[in-house]
């Protein structure tokens, strides 16, 4: 009899422990990735490759597996990613990109920006690269970076419930287009679908640039930088010359950081702490900056560099008005950028300027390897 009432009062004993714990877990959110979760680094910055562009393949993925760094690649099959496969990737090396155990990111169909008119269309959208990862043995992406930069809260929730745990947005509205610039990630006051990017390598930024946008980071905030081709022929607004890259690459690895794709922030952060008001932070920086919550970033589009007869031109503004086609052949519009101004008429950006060759750091430079390399200089191969 006391034995039997003994074990009565060990069961009593363990399902209120269970209780207990099922309280706590509810309470603060704890789940198996909370427990595991590790102090951010000092030296910690998040690498993102915007467009699926052939160098991704050719040039940062040597250097990058070379050096052991993380990174994100947004895939889209928008522009003419279909035909030109001297620009862009093809899925199979898309395929081997994850193999290789780089992160492979949304970044829509049709690089479409996400704006009040074009919300209802996101999960197609997205649906569509998801799918195509799916054909190819890609898991289905946890990550997107906004086209143009452009995005809209009402998205959020569709985001949401397709799977994105982690978005990232440009450093607009904060900074303009045009600066390239933007600010660091503060995990709690940034909602993880609107993550900033630190900066947006440019032709013209040098180490100096480069080394700014990671120093925007302070304690506890995480610098996401965004870049394109390394080199970008068909983007050449937004193309980081391949010796500026190796020398940015070569800074990280001296400077022993941690370089992380997107996903990899889930260690450190997560996404259980999001701010109730996702545009709190937004305005609170810009009116800290002095340019108050109207300002837009302008649009810069630039035409394509390739042999089609008419170009086609995505807005890089607040609100997409979807794609036009110009009249004008692509040879004629070669080295111009056209410029869809939304907001005000075109200025030169402040502070800009071509980077000194000098004041590159190409004493530290690191081989990416002769196949990389003539791919690159002889596109035709």
């Amino acid at each position: 009899m006391p034995s039997a009432f003994l074990r009565r009062r060990e069961l009593s004993l363990v399902l209120l422990l269970y209780l207990l714990l099922c309280c706590l877990n509810h309470a603060f959110g704890a789940d198996a990735s909370t427990k595991l979760r590790q102090p951010v680094p000092t030296n910690v910055v998040v690498l993102t490759f915007d467009d699926s562009v052939k160098s991704h393949f050719t040039v940062a993925r040597p250097l990058l597996k070379k050096l052991g760094f993380h990174a994100t690649f947004f895939i889209t099959e928008g522009f003419d990613f279909p035909t030109n496969k001297q620009d862009y990737m093809t899925w199979e090396e898309i395929r081997q990109l994850h193999d290789d155990g780089f992160e492979i990111g949304n970044h829509t169909r049709d690089h479409m920006g996400i704006t009040a008119k074009s919300v209802g269309k996101v999960r197609e959208q997205l649906e569509a690269i998801n799918e195509r990862c799916r054909a190819h043995g890609i898991p289905v992406p946890v990550s997107l970076a906004y086209p143009g930069n452009a995005f809209h809260v009402d998205a959020l929730p569709i985001l949401e419930s397709m799977g994105i745990r982690y978005a990232r947005r440009g450093g607009s509205p904060e900074y303009t287009y045009e600066e390239g610039g933007g600010v660091a990630y503060e995990p709690g006051r940034d909602h993880p679908l609107l993550i900033p990017s630190a900066g947006d390598g440019r032709p013209n930024w040098s180490l100096v640039d480069f080394t700014k946008a990671l120093g925007r980071a302070r304690a506890g905030s995480i610098p996401v930088l965004q870049f394109h081709g390394v080199p970008d022929r068909a983007h050449p607004w937004v193309n980081t010359p391949t010796e500026q890259f190796v020398s940015y690459m070569t800074y990280l690895k001296t400077n022993n950081y941690a370089v992380l794709a997107l996903r990899d922030l889930e260690r450190y952060v997560g996404t259980d702490t999001k701010p109730a008001n996702p545009q709190a932070v937004i305005d609170e920086r810009i009116k800290q900056r002095g340019r108050g919550s109207s300002t837009r970033s302008r649009c810069v589009s630039p035409p394509a560099t390739g042999g089609s007869d008419k170009l086609r031109v995505t807005d890089q503004c607040s609100r997409t008005f979807g794609p036009r086609l110009l009249s004008r052949s692509a040879s004629e519009h070669k080295a111009t950028l056209v410029q869809l101004d939304c907001a005000r008429p075109a200025v030169p950006a402040a502070g800009h300027r071509p980077a000194p060759r000098s004041r590159m750091a190409l004493e530290s430079r690191i081989s990416t390897g002769g196949t990389a390399r003539s791919s690159i200089e002889n596109p035709k191969s």
